[in-house]
């Protein structure tokens, strides 16, 4: 059964904290295929979980490190991670029975979303190199979605 590993999520914090653009690796994670052949039904939206980069302070020397987070914080972003990227939007998400029910909000693949964890349903996506492990998704309803960010980086 497809889990994801310490692993996965190591190689996504660090690959978005070494300047790799967020919105890439996560859909590299989830794998493109994978994407493409789900479909979220009704008013349900797919989202990848973002997972926080390594923290970096100055060295000695001015240049900048990466302070050393633990598995642990890690997992925490997956757990309680209150951002994600939209990959998909179900056929009548923010499509209210009133034209005016979203006041004209909308969303589009590659938006960062702010949401509570506890209202999206998650599940992974196996990895199809390794089969080993996935990356963390969740499913959300659209009225569950509280706002959009354009930074990921800006909400903790």
């Amino acid at each position: 059964m497809s889990v994801t590993s310490v692993r996965k999520l190591s190689d996504i914090a660090e690959a978005i904290g070494k300047g790799k653009d967020a919105r890439t690796v996560l859909v590299d994670a989830v794998g493109k295929d994978n994407i493409e052949n789900f479909e979220p039904f009704h008013n349900f939206v797919l989202v990848a979980t973002y997972v926080q980069p390594p923290k970096m302070m100055k060295g000695p020397d001015g240049k900048l490190i990466p302070f050393f987070s633990s598995d642990r914080t890690q997992q925490e972003d997956r757990f309680q991670g209150k951002i994600g990227l939209v990959l998909k939007v179900g056929p009548i998400a923010f499509k209210g029975a009133k034209p005016d029910s979203f006041g004209g909000i909308s969303l589009q693949v590659g938006d960062w979303i702010m949401y509570r964890t506890s209202d999206a349903h998650e599940f992974f996506f196996v990895d199809q190199k390794s089969k080993l492990d996935g990356c963390s998704c969740r499913l959300i309803e659209d009225t569950l979605i509280m706002g959009r960010v354009a930074d990921p980086e800006s909400i903790f």
